[in-house]
Protein backbone atom coordinates (compact mmCIF):
# COMPACT_ATOMS: atom_id res chain seq x y z
CA UNK A 1 0.00 0.00 0.00
CA UNK A 2 1.30 3.45 -1.31
CA UNK A 3 1.16 6.24 1.30
CA UNK A 4 1.56 10.04 1.11
CA UNK A 5 2.44 11.70 4.51
CA UNK A 6 0.98 8.93 6.30
CA UNK A 7 -2.21 8.66 4.21
CA UNK A 8 -2.68 5.62 2.19
CA UNK A 9 -3.82 6.15 -1.98
CA UNK A 10 -6.69 3.37 -2.10
CA UNK A 11 -7.24 3.72 -6.19
CA UNK A 12 -4.53 3.34 -8.48
CA UNK A 13 -5.69 6.15 -10.28
CA UNK A 14 -5.69 10.21 -9.36
CA UNK A 15 -7.84 12.84 -10.78
CA UNK A 16 -6.33 16.71 -10.09
CA UNK A 17 -8.79 16.92 -6.89
CA UNK A 18 -7.27 13.80 -5.43
CA UNK A 19 -3.72 14.99 -5.86
CA UNK A 20 -4.64 18.45 -4.50
CA UNK A 21 -6.38 17.15 -1.28
CA UNK A 22 -3.46 15.00 -0.83
CA UNK A 23 -0.52 17.27 -0.98
CA UNK A 24 -3.11 20.31 1.27
CA UNK A 25 -2.91 22.38 -1.46
CA UNK A 26 -5.75 23.71 -4.02
CA UNK A 27 -6.59 22.41 -7.07
CA UNK A 28 -4.67 25.42 -8.95
CA UNK A 29 -2.07 24.69 -7.49
CA UNK A 30 -1.74 21.62 -9.28
CA UNK A 31 -2.42 22.48 -11.97
CA UNK A 32 0.68 25.41 -12.20
CA UNK A 33 2.95 22.44 -11.18
CA UNK A 34 1.73 20.49 -14.15
CA UNK A 35 2.41 23.78 -16.32
CA UNK A 36 5.80 24.86 -14.82
CA UNK A 37 6.95 21.26 -14.00
CA UNK A 38 8.33 19.61 -17.13
CA UNK A 39 9.23 15.91 -14.98
CA UNK A 40 5.52 16.10 -13.58
CA UNK A 41 3.44 12.81 -14.36
CA UNK A 42 2.08 12.01 -17.68
CA UNK A 43 -1.41 11.52 -17.53
CA UNK A 44 -2.79 8.17 -18.41
CA UNK A 45 -5.74 9.35 -20.38
CA UNK A 46 -7.16 13.18 -20.55
CA UNK A 47 -11.39 12.41 -20.56
CA UNK A 48 -13.74 15.85 -20.39
CA UNK A 49 -14.14 15.79 -16.80
CA UNK A 50 -10.13 16.23 -15.92
CA UNK A 51 -6.93 14.85 -16.57
CA UNK A 52 -5.89 10.90 -15.20
CA UNK A 53 -3.13 10.22 -13.36
CA UNK A 54 -1.35 6.88 -12.11
CA UNK A 55 -1.05 6.48 -8.49
CA UNK A 56 2.41 5.44 -8.06
CA UNK A 57 3.95 7.93 -11.02
CA UNK A 58 1.86 10.97 -8.67
CA UNK A 59 3.26 9.55 -5.10
CA UNK A 60 6.54 9.31 -6.27
CA UNK A 61 6.74 12.85 -7.53
CA UNK A 62 5.37 14.64 -4.84
CA UNK A 63 7.46 12.70 -2.70
CA UNK A 64 10.31 14.37 -4.30
CA UNK A 65 9.32 17.93 -4.63
CA UNK A 66 7.14 18.90 -1.84
CA UNK A 67 8.44 19.76 1.46
CA UNK A 68 6.27 17.63 4.74
CA UNK A 69 4.40 21.02 5.25
CA UNK A 70 2.60 21.16 2.24
CA UNK A 71 1.24 17.41 3.49
CA UNK A 72 -0.24 18.72 6.66
CA UNK A 73 -3.88 19.20 7.29
CA UNK A 74 -5.37 21.45 9.45
CA UNK A 75 -3.99 21.65 13.13
CA UNK A 76 -7.25 21.16 15.33
CA UNK A 77 -5.41 22.89 18.70
CA UNK A 78 -6.24 26.77 17.24
CA UNK A 79 -9.78 26.79 18.48
CA UNK A 80 -8.80 24.82 21.80
CA UNK A 81 -6.07 27.86 22.38
CA UNK A 82 -8.91 30.72 21.21
CA UNK A 83 -11.53 29.06 23.55
CA UNK A 84 -9.50 29.21 26.66
CA UNK A 85 -8.09 32.36 25.65
CA UNK A 86 -11.47 34.11 25.22
CA UNK A 87 -12.55 32.76 28.50
CA UNK A 88 -9.92 34.54 30.37
CA UNK A 89 -10.83 37.85 28.49
CA UNK A 90 -13.59 38.44 30.62
CA UNK A 91 -14.53 42.10 30.73
CA UNK A 92 -11.99 43.43 28.28
CA UNK A 93 -12.62 44.90 25.00
CA UNK A 94 -11.38 42.79 22.03
CA UNK A 95 -9.79 45.44 20.30
CA UNK A 96 -7.26 45.52 23.52
CA UNK A 97 -7.05 42.00 24.36
CA UNK A 98 -5.61 41.00 20.95
CA UNK A 99 -2.73 42.93 21.68
CA UNK A 100 -2.43 40.94 24.75
CA UNK A 101 -2.46 37.64 23.36
CA UNK A 102 -0.85 38.06 20.32
CA UNK A 103 2.17 39.89 22.30
CA UNK A 104 2.33 36.76 24.37
CA UNK A 105 2.47 34.38 21.70
CA UNK A 106 4.93 36.08 19.70
CA UNK A 107 7.41 36.05 23.19
CA UNK A 108 6.63 32.39 23.60
CA UNK A 109 7.91 32.11 20.13
CA UNK A 110 10.73 33.64 20.05
CA UNK A 111 11.89 32.17 23.47
CA UNK A 112 11.04 28.43 21.89
CA UNK A 113 13.27 29.04 19.06
CA UNK A 114 16.04 30.85 21.14
CA UNK A 115 15.53 27.17 23.63
CA UNK A 116 15.95 24.75 20.60
CA UNK A 117 19.18 26.81 19.01
CA UNK A 118 20.61 26.98 23.13
CA UNK A 119 20.17 22.97 22.93
CA UNK A 120 22.08 22.98 19.93
CA UNK A 121 25.16 25.10 20.77
CA UNK A 122 24.88 23.12 24.36
CA UNK A 123 25.65 20.41 22.09
CA UNK A 124 29.02 21.73 20.04
CA UNK A 125 30.32 22.75 23.81
CA UNK A 126 29.81 19.26 25.09
CA UNK A 127 31.10 17.25 22.30
CA UNK A 128 34.88 16.53 22.38
CA UNK A 129 35.54 16.83 18.41
CA UNK A 130 34.04 20.43 18.27
CA UNK A 131 35.85 23.60 18.01
CA UNK A 132 33.63 24.90 21.02
CA UNK A 133 34.10 22.20 23.63
CA UNK A 134 34.19 23.06 26.89
CA UNK A 135 33.45 26.82 25.84
CA UNK A 136 30.33 27.45 27.76
CA UNK A 137 30.52 31.46 27.00
CA UNK A 138 29.68 29.82 23.55
CA UNK A 139 25.66 29.40 25.07
CA UNK A 140 25.59 33.57 25.60
CA UNK A 141 26.93 33.76 22.05
CA UNK A 142 24.76 36.16 20.11
CA UNK A 143 26.54 35.37 17.02
CA UNK A 144 25.67 31.81 17.69
CA UNK A 145 22.00 32.67 17.39
CA UNK A 146 21.56 35.33 14.84
CA UNK A 147 24.17 33.82 12.39
CA UNK A 148 20.95 30.92 12.18
CA UNK A 149 18.68 33.39 12.25
CA UNK A 150 17.54 33.13 15.93
CA UNK A 151 16.40 36.61 17.82
CA UNK A 152 18.63 37.28 20.31
CA UNK A 153 16.46 36.44 23.84
CA UNK A 154 18.35 38.54 26.83
CA UNK A 155 17.74 36.32 30.14
CA UNK A 156 15.22 37.99 31.47
CA UNK A 157 12.97 37.99 28.75
CA UNK A 158 12.95 34.25 28.48
CA UNK A 159 9.71 32.14 28.48
CA UNK A 160 11.19 30.37 31.88
CA UNK A 161 11.82 34.07 33.47
CA UNK A 162 7.97 34.85 32.96
CA UNK A 163 6.78 31.49 34.14
CA UNK A 164 8.24 31.61 37.11
CA UNK A 165 6.92 35.10 37.83
CA UNK A 166 3.34 34.50 36.62
CA UNK A 167 1.60 33.98 39.77
CA UNK A 168 3.08 37.57 41.46
CA UNK A 169 1.84 40.52 40.86
CA UNK A 170 4.40 42.44 39.00
CA UNK A 171 4.00 40.12 36.50
CA UNK A 172 3.11 43.07 34.26
CA UNK A 173 6.06 45.06 34.59
CA UNK A 174 8.42 41.77 34.01
CA UNK A 175 6.58 41.40 30.62
CA UNK A 176 7.46 45.07 29.42
CA UNK A 177 10.59 44.87 30.24
CA UNK A 178 10.58 41.19 28.47
CA UNK A 179 9.49 43.42 25.74
CA UNK A 180 11.58 46.56 25.86
CA UNK A 181 15.14 44.04 25.85
CA UNK A 182 13.81 42.11 22.71
CA UNK A 183 13.42 45.26 20.84
CA UNK A 184 16.73 47.08 21.97
CA UNK A 185 18.60 43.70 21.34
CA UNK A 186 17.01 42.85 17.63
CA UNK A 187 16.98 45.78 15.76
CA UNK A 188 14.62 44.39 13.40
CA UNK A 189 11.88 44.57 16.07
CA UNK A 190 12.21 48.15 16.91
CA UNK A 191 9.15 49.65 18.01
CA UNK A 192 6.69 46.59 16.67
CA UNK A 193 6.01 44.76 20.61
CA UNK A 194 3.37 45.78 22.91
CA UNK A 195 4.51 47.25 25.82
CA UNK A 196 1.77 48.03 28.03
CA UNK A 197 1.21 44.48 30.24
CA UNK A 198 1.78 46.53 33.51
CA UNK A 199 -1.34 49.07 32.72
CA UNK A 200 -4.16 48.71 36.15
CA UNK A 201 -6.65 47.67 34.12
CA UNK A 202 -4.69 44.44 33.13
CA UNK A 203 -5.47 41.79 35.74
CA UNK A 204 -2.47 40.29 37.18
CA UNK A 205 -4.38 37.20 37.96
CA UNK A 206 -5.68 36.67 34.15
CA UNK A 207 -2.50 37.69 33.16
CA UNK A 208 -0.75 35.05 34.43
CA UNK A 209 -3.25 32.43 33.90
CA UNK A 210 -3.08 33.41 30.15
CA UNK A 211 1.31 33.11 30.46
CA UNK A 212 0.55 29.61 31.86
CA UNK A 213 -2.02 28.76 28.50
CA UNK A 214 0.18 30.20 25.93
CA UNK A 215 3.17 27.89 28.21
CA UNK A 216 1.30 24.98 27.37
CA UNK A 217 1.80 24.89 23.33
CA UNK A 218 5.29 24.54 21.62
CA UNK A 219 5.41 27.10 18.77
CA UNK A 220 9.02 27.79 17.58
CA UNK A 221 10.86 24.12 17.62
CA UNK A 222 11.72 22.95 14.49
CA UNK A 223 8.87 21.11 13.66
CA UNK A 224 6.27 23.50 15.15
CA UNK A 225 7.82 26.13 12.62
CA UNK A 226 7.80 22.93 9.52
CA UNK A 227 3.90 22.56 10.32
CA UNK A 228 3.65 27.08 10.99
CA UNK A 229 1.96 25.98 13.77
CA UNK A 230 2.57 29.49 15.63
CA UNK A 231 1.92 31.33 12.09
CA UNK A 232 -1.62 29.55 11.59
CA UNK A 233 -2.60 29.91 15.64
CA UNK A 234 -1.58 33.54 14.98
CA UNK A 235 -3.77 34.29 12.08
CA UNK A 236 -7.08 31.83 13.63
CA UNK A 237 -6.52 34.32 16.34
CA UNK A 238 -6.65 37.41 14.47
CA UNK A 239 -9.48 36.42 12.38
CA UNK A 240 -11.79 35.75 15.52
CA UNK A 241 -10.19 39.01 16.87
CA UNK A 242 -11.72 40.54 14.11
CA UNK A 243 -14.43 38.74 14.07
CA UNK A 244 -15.15 39.71 17.56
CA UNK A 245 -14.64 43.61 16.83
CA UNK A 246 -16.92 43.53 14.05
CA UNK A 247 -16.92 46.72 11.54
CA UNK A 248 -13.83 47.31 13.47
CA UNK A 249 -12.23 44.57 12.82
CA UNK A 250 -11.82 44.69 8.87
CA UNK A 251 -9.07 47.69 9.40
CA UNK A 252 -6.64 45.04 10.12
CA UNK A 253 -7.91 41.96 8.67
CA UNK A 254 -8.51 40.77 5.42
CA UNK A 255 -10.08 37.06 5.47
CA UNK A 256 -7.98 34.67 4.01
CA UNK A 257 -9.89 33.17 1.01
CA UNK A 258 -10.24 36.68 -0.31
CA UNK A 259 -6.46 37.00 -0.42
CA UNK A 260 -5.67 33.46 -1.11
CA UNK A 261 -8.00 34.57 -4.25
CA UNK A 262 -6.09 37.71 -5.61
CA UNK A 263 -2.86 36.06 -4.96
CA UNK A 264 -3.98 32.94 -7.47
CA UNK A 265 -4.91 35.51 -9.67
CA UNK A 266 -1.81 37.93 -10.11
CA UNK A 267 0.56 34.61 -9.12
CA UNK A 268 3.67 36.54 -7.44
CA UNK A 269 6.92 34.24 -8.33
CA UNK A 270 9.35 36.49 -8.33
CA UNK A 271 9.92 40.19 -8.00
CA UNK A 272 8.32 43.26 -6.03
CA UNK A 273 5.80 43.16 -3.93
CA UNK A 274 3.70 45.68 -2.30
CA UNK A 275 0.78 46.54 -0.02
CA UNK A 276 0.64 50.33 1.01
CA UNK A 277 -2.21 49.63 3.63
CA UNK A 278 -0.85 46.56 4.76
CA UNK A 279 -2.89 45.38 8.31
CA UNK A 280 -2.08 42.62 9.68
CA UNK A 281 0.07 41.12 6.68
CA UNK A 282 -2.13 38.42 5.13
CA UNK A 283 -1.40 39.59 1.53
CA UNK A 284 2.70 39.22 2.13
CA UNK A 285 2.11 35.42 4.08
CA UNK A 286 0.17 34.23 1.29
CA UNK A 287 2.44 35.33 -1.53
CA UNK A 288 5.29 33.51 -0.03
CA UNK A 289 2.92 30.84 1.00
CA UNK A 290 2.03 30.67 -2.84
CA UNK A 291 5.89 31.39 -3.77
CA UNK A 292 6.91 27.51 -1.63
CA UNK A 293 3.73 25.95 -2.76
CA UNK A 294 4.80 26.28 -6.50
CA UNK A 295 8.52 25.15 -5.70
CA UNK A 296 9.97 28.47 -5.52
CA UNK A 297 11.56 30.18 -2.37
CA UNK A 298 10.72 33.06 -0.55
CA UNK A 299 13.81 35.17 -0.92
CA UNK A 300 12.36 35.39 -4.62
CA UNK A 301 10.18 38.72 -3.97
CA UNK A 302 11.40 41.33 -2.16
CA UNK A 303 7.70 42.85 0.24
CA UNK A 304 7.34 46.35 0.77
CA UNK A 305 4.45 47.82 2.51
CA UNK A 306 3.44 51.06 4.95
CA UNK A 307 0.25 50.88 7.13
CA UNK A 308 -1.05 53.85 9.12
CA UNK A 309 -2.29 52.91 12.23
CA UNK A 310 0.13 52.23 14.55
CA UNK A 311 -1.39 49.02 16.46
CA UNK A 312 -1.94 47.54 13.22
CA UNK A 313 1.68 48.14 11.93
CA UNK A 314 3.06 46.09 14.88
CA UNK A 315 0.58 43.78 14.14
CA UNK A 316 1.64 42.80 10.87
CA UNK A 317 5.42 43.37 11.37
CA UNK A 318 5.14 40.60 14.02
CA UNK A 319 2.77 38.53 11.47
CA UNK A 320 5.83 38.52 9.79
CA UNK A 321 8.52 38.25 11.93
CA UNK A 322 7.29 35.20 13.52
CA UNK A 323 7.56 33.57 9.97
CA UNK A 324 10.86 34.67 9.13
CA UNK A 325 9.56 37.01 6.27
CA UNK A 326 11.90 39.97 5.62
CA UNK A 327 10.15 43.50 4.68
CA UNK A 328 10.62 46.51 4.41
CA UNK A 329 7.71 48.34 6.11
CA UNK A 330 8.83 51.57 6.96
CA UNK A 331 10.44 52.80 9.49
CA UNK A 332 7.16 53.33 11.34
CA UNK A 333 3.48 53.42 11.03
CA UNK A 334 2.75 55.86 8.31
CA UNK A 335 -0.07 57.92 6.14
CA UNK A 336 0.17 57.05 2.37
CA UNK A 337 -1.26 59.56 1.14
CA UNK A 338 0.76 62.41 3.35
CA UNK A 339 4.03 60.30 3.73
CA UNK A 340 4.76 57.61 1.35
CA UNK A 341 7.52 55.52 2.79
CA UNK A 342 8.52 53.86 -0.96
CA UNK A 343 8.15 57.12 -2.94
CA UNK A 344 10.71 56.15 -5.87
CA UNK A 345 8.96 51.94 -5.73
CA UNK A 346 7.91 50.82 -9.14
CA UNK A 347 6.36 47.13 -7.96
CA UNK A 348 6.07 44.46 -10.34
CA UNK A 349 3.17 43.27 -8.07
CA UNK A 350 0.25 45.24 -5.73
CA UNK A 351 -1.80 43.37 -3.38
CA UNK A 352 -3.93 45.58 -1.20
CA UNK A 353 -7.36 45.97 0.63
CA UNK A 354 -8.02 49.59 1.39
CA UNK A 355 -10.25 51.37 3.53
CA UNK A 356 -13.84 51.20 2.09
CA UNK A 357 -15.23 54.90 1.24
CA UNK A 358 -12.77 56.62 3.07
CA UNK A 359 -13.86 60.55 3.64
CA UNK A 360 -11.69 60.98 6.02
CA UNK A 361 -8.28 60.92 4.04
CA UNK A 362 -7.46 64.41 4.54
CA UNK A 363 -7.73 64.88 0.18
CA UNK A 364 -8.39 68.48 0.64
CA UNK A 365 -4.59 69.06 1.36
CA UNK A 366 -3.81 66.60 -1.81
CA UNK A 367 -5.38 69.07 -4.49
CA UNK A 368 -2.18 68.95 -6.53
CA UNK A 369 -0.45 65.82 -6.02
CA UNK A 370 1.70 64.10 -9.59
CA UNK A 371 -0.28 60.89 -8.32
CA UNK A 372 -3.64 62.13 -9.78
CA UNK A 373 -3.03 61.54 -13.51
CA UNK A 374 -5.95 60.31 -13.85
CA UNK A 375 -8.39 62.86 -12.31
CA UNK A 376 -8.27 64.46 -8.75
CA UNK A 377 -10.11 61.92 -6.70
CA UNK A 378 -13.11 63.63 -4.24
CA UNK A 379 -12.29 65.24 -0.77
CA UNK A 380 -15.04 63.10 0.56
CA UNK A 381 -14.22 59.51 -1.11
CA UNK A 382 -10.69 57.86 -1.31
CA UNK A 383 -11.62 55.17 -3.92
CA UNK A 384 -9.55 56.61 -6.68
CA UNK A 385 -6.99 58.10 -4.82
CA UNK A 386 -6.19 54.59 -3.30
CA UNK A 387 -6.39 53.34 -7.41
CA UNK A 388 -4.24 56.29 -8.94
CA UNK A 389 -1.80 55.50 -5.68
CA UNK A 390 -1.50 51.83 -6.93
CA UNK A 391 -0.98 52.69 -10.46
CA UNK A 392 1.97 55.52 -9.45
CA UNK A 393 3.73 52.49 -7.93
CA UNK A 394 3.40 50.49 -10.63
CA UNK A 395 6.09 48.75 -12.79
CA UNK A 396 5.80 48.93 -16.21
CA UNK A 397 5.06 45.29 -16.50
CA UNK A 398 3.25 45.30 -13.18
CA UNK A 399 -0.01 43.88 -11.94
CA UNK A 400 -2.14 45.28 -9.02
CA UNK A 401 -4.93 42.93 -7.73
CA UNK A 402 -7.43 44.89 -4.96
CA UNK A 403 -10.45 45.06 -3.03
CA UNK A 404 -12.83 47.87 -3.40
CA UNK A 405 -16.20 48.82 -2.67
CA UNK A 406 -18.77 48.04 -5.20
CA UNK A 407 -19.85 51.80 -5.88
CA UNK A 408 -16.42 52.23 -7.48
CA UNK A 409 -17.47 50.47 -10.47
CA UNK A 410 -20.48 52.81 -11.50
CA UNK A 411 -20.42 56.13 -9.24
CA UNK A 412 -20.37 59.35 -11.28
CA UNK A 413 -20.06 61.51 -8.09
CA UNK A 414 -17.59 63.92 -7.63
CA UNK A 415 -15.68 63.41 -11.25
CA UNK A 416 -15.08 59.67 -9.80
CA UNK A 417 -17.52 58.53 -12.94
CA UNK A 418 -14.66 61.01 -14.91
CA UNK A 419 -11.27 58.89 -13.17
CA UNK A 420 -13.10 55.63 -13.89
CA UNK A 421 -13.37 56.24 -17.46
CA UNK A 422 -9.72 57.52 -18.19
CA UNK A 423 -8.65 54.11 -16.90
CA UNK A 424 -10.45 52.16 -19.14
CA UNK A 425 -9.47 54.53 -21.53
CA UNK A 426 -5.94 53.81 -21.47
CA UNK A 427 -6.48 50.24 -21.17
CA UNK A 428 -5.11 49.74 -17.21
CA UNK A 429 -8.22 47.77 -16.44
CA UNK A 430 -7.75 43.98 -17.00
CA UNK A 431 -10.33 42.16 -14.76
CA UNK A 432 -13.34 43.17 -12.54
CA UNK A 433 -14.88 40.31 -10.03
CA UNK A 434 -17.84 41.26 -8.45
CA UNK A 435 -17.93 39.41 -4.79
CA UNK A 436 -20.78 38.20 -3.15
CA UNK A 437 -22.11 39.93 0.34
CA UNK A 438 -20.54 38.98 4.22
CA UNK A 439 -17.57 38.59 3.19
CA UNK A 440 -15.84 40.92 5.70
CA UNK A 441 -16.15 41.75 9.05
CA UNK A 442 -15.81 45.24 8.05
CA UNK A 443 -19.52 45.45 5.80
CA UNK A 444 -22.08 43.37 4.96
CA UNK A 445 -22.13 44.89 1.65
CA UNK A 446 -20.62 42.75 -1.63
CA UNK A 447 -17.13 44.12 -2.34
CA UNK A 448 -15.56 44.25 -5.90
CA UNK A 449 -11.78 43.25 -7.06
CA UNK A 450 -9.98 45.00 -9.81
CA UNK A 451 -7.03 44.28 -11.61
CA UNK A 452 -4.76 46.23 -13.45
CA UNK A 453 -1.94 45.85 -15.72
CA UNK A 454 0.30 48.28 -17.45
CA UNK A 455 1.47 46.59 -20.19
CA UNK A 456 -1.20 44.01 -22.02
CA UNK A 457 0.65 43.21 -25.38
CA UNK A 458 3.67 40.93 -24.32
CA UNK A 459 5.40 39.21 -21.56
CA UNK A 460 4.52 35.96 -20.50
CA UNK A 461 0.95 36.45 -21.70
CA UNK A 462 -1.33 36.80 -25.14
CA UNK A 463 -2.15 40.47 -25.98
CA UNK A 464 -5.25 41.80 -24.43
CA UNK A 465 -5.44 44.94 -25.98
CA UNK A 466 -8.57 46.51 -25.79
CA UNK A 467 -10.22 43.88 -23.64
CA UNK A 468 -11.55 43.79 -20.14
CA UNK A 469 -13.19 40.31 -18.33
CA UNK A 470 -15.71 40.56 -16.23
CA UNK A 471 -16.85 37.83 -13.75
CA UNK A 472 -19.91 37.43 -11.77
CA UNK A 473 -19.18 36.12 -8.81
CA UNK A 474 -22.04 37.11 -6.62
CA UNK A 475 -22.85 33.56 -6.38
CA UNK A 476 -20.44 32.01 -5.03
CA UNK A 477 -19.46 31.09 -1.39
CA UNK A 478 -21.11 29.54 1.36
CA UNK A 479 -22.14 30.78 5.12
CA UNK A 480 -20.24 29.80 8.05
CA UNK A 481 -22.52 31.27 10.26
CA UNK A 482 -25.05 33.62 9.86
CA UNK A 483 -23.25 36.58 8.93
CA UNK A 484 -20.20 35.60 7.74
CA UNK A 485 -19.25 33.58 4.02
CA UNK A 486 -16.36 31.87 2.99
CA UNK A 487 -14.92 30.68 -0.49
CA UNK A 488 -14.22 27.29 -0.97
CA UNK A 489 -10.92 26.03 -3.02
CA UNK A 490 -13.06 25.09 -5.22
CA UNK A 491 -14.80 28.66 -5.68
CA UNK A 492 -11.26 30.59 -5.99
CA UNK A 493 -9.98 27.66 -8.65
CA UNK A 494 -12.94 28.14 -10.90
CA UNK A 495 -12.49 32.49 -10.02
CA UNK A 496 -8.57 32.35 -10.46
CA UNK A 497 -8.57 29.46 -13.28
CA UNK A 498 -11.25 32.11 -15.81
CA UNK A 499 -8.76 34.44 -15.29
CA UNK A 500 -5.71 32.72 -16.23
CA UNK A 501 -7.46 30.60 -19.24
CA UNK A 502 -8.58 34.04 -20.69
CA UNK A 503 -4.58 35.77 -20.03
CA UNK A 504 -3.18 32.73 -21.96
CA UNK A 505 -1.40 30.73 -19.54
CA UNK A 506 -4.51 27.96 -19.46
CA UNK A 507 -6.20 26.52 -22.23
CA UNK A 508 -10.07 26.43 -23.01
CA UNK A 509 -11.46 29.91 -21.92
CA UNK A 510 -15.29 30.68 -23.33
CA UNK A 511 -17.52 33.32 -21.99
CA UNK A 512 -20.37 31.93 -19.70
CA UNK A 513 -23.43 33.65 -19.72
CA UNK A 514 -24.03 34.70 -15.92
CA UNK A 515 -20.56 34.09 -14.83
CA UNK A 516 -17.97 35.39 -17.53
CA UNK A 517 -17.76 37.95 -20.35
CA UNK A 518 -14.88 39.68 -22.35
CA UNK A 519 -15.87 43.39 -23.12
CA UNK A 520 -14.08 45.84 -25.83
CA UNK A 521 -13.09 49.03 -24.20
CA UNK A 522 -15.30 50.45 -26.70
CA UNK A 523 -17.88 48.67 -25.17
CA UNK A 524 -17.52 49.51 -22.03
CA UNK A 525 -17.06 53.23 -23.04
CA UNK A 526 -20.19 52.91 -24.68
CA UNK A 527 -22.03 52.34 -21.16
CA UNK A 528 -20.47 55.35 -19.78
CA UNK A 529 -17.43 53.25 -18.12
CA UNK A 530 -19.27 51.71 -15.42
CA UNK A 531 -17.52 48.87 -14.61
CA UNK A 532 -20.19 46.56 -12.96
CA UNK A 533 -19.54 42.90 -13.96
CA UNK A 534 -23.54 42.24 -14.14
CA UNK A 535 -24.08 44.55 -16.94
CA UNK A 536 -21.79 42.45 -19.28
CA UNK A 537 -21.90 38.96 -18.39
CA UNK A 538 -25.67 39.04 -19.00
CA UNK A 539 -28.45 36.11 -17.52
CA UNK A 540 -28.70 33.59 -20.57
CA UNK A 541 -28.38 35.60 -24.05
CA UNK A 542 -29.75 38.97 -22.50
CA UNK A 543 -27.96 41.71 -20.11
CA UNK A 544 -28.74 41.91 -16.90
CA UNK A 545 -30.64 45.18 -16.33
CA UNK A 546 -29.60 45.53 -12.42
CA UNK A 547 -26.62 47.24 -11.64
CA UNK A 548 -26.51 47.33 -7.74
CA UNK A 549 -27.01 43.73 -6.53
CA UNK A 550 -30.24 43.31 -4.41
CA UNK A 551 -27.84 42.33 -1.47
CA UNK A 552 -26.31 45.19 -1.46
CA UNK A 553 -29.17 47.27 -1.55
CA UNK A 554 -31.07 45.50 1.14
CA UNK A 555 -28.24 45.92 3.62
CA UNK A 556 -27.84 49.37 2.98
CA UNK A 557 -32.16 49.72 3.91
CA UNK A 558 -31.28 47.82 6.97
CA UNK A 559 -28.56 50.06 7.96
CA UNK A 560 -30.96 52.96 7.34
CA UNK A 561 -33.80 51.31 9.33
CA UNK A 562 -31.07 50.38 11.99
CA UNK A 563 -30.34 54.45 12.08
CA UNK A 564 -33.97 55.90 11.96
CA UNK A 565 -34.37 53.22 14.85
CA UNK A 566 -31.95 55.01 17.11
CA UNK A 567 -32.72 58.57 16.03
CA UNK A 568 -36.56 57.48 17.23
CA UNK A 569 -35.08 56.56 20.24
CA UNK A 570 -33.27 59.74 20.74
CA UNK A 571 -35.91 62.04 20.11
CA UNK A 572 -38.59 60.41 21.82
CA UNK A 573 -35.83 60.92 25.30
CA UNK A 574 -35.28 63.95 24.38
CA UNK A 575 -39.24 65.17 24.64
CA UNK A 576 -40.04 62.85 27.44
CA UNK A 577 -37.10 65.11 29.09
CA UNK A 578 -38.95 68.06 27.89
CA UNK A 579 -42.21 66.99 29.32
CA UNK A 580 -40.88 66.42 32.53
CA UNK A 581 -39.27 69.61 32.79
CA UNK A 582 -42.55 71.51 31.68
CA UNK A 583 -44.49 69.60 34.63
Amino acid sequence: MFTLGGVPLDSDLLGMTDIARLAGVSRTVVANWRTRHKDFPTPTAEPTAGPIFRREDVVGWLEKHRPDKAKIGPLGIEAQLWKAADALRSNMDAAEYKHVVLGLIFLKYISDSFEERRGEVRALVEDANSEYHGYEDALEDRDQYTSKGVFWVPTKARWSALRDNAKQPTIGKTVDDAMVAIERDNPRLKGLLPKDYARPSLDWHRLGELIDLVGNIGVGGTDARDHDVLGRVYEYFLSQFASAEGKKGGQFYTPRSVVQLLVEMIQPYQGRVFDPCFGSGGMFVQSVKFIEAHGGKRNDIAIYGQESNPTTWRLGGMNLAIRGIEADLGPENADSFRRDAHPDLKADFILANPPFNDSHWNGELLREDVRWKYGVPPVGNANFAWVQHFVHHLAPTGVAGFVLANGSLSSQHSGEGDIRRELVKVDLVDCVVSMPGQLFYSTQIPVCLWFLVRNKTGGQFRSRRGEVLFIDGRNVGHLVDRTHRDLSDNDIDRIAGTYRAWRGDANGYVDVPGFCYVATVDQILANDGILTPGRYVGIGDGPALSEEPLGELLALLREQFTQASLLQNRLLAVMGDLSVDEA
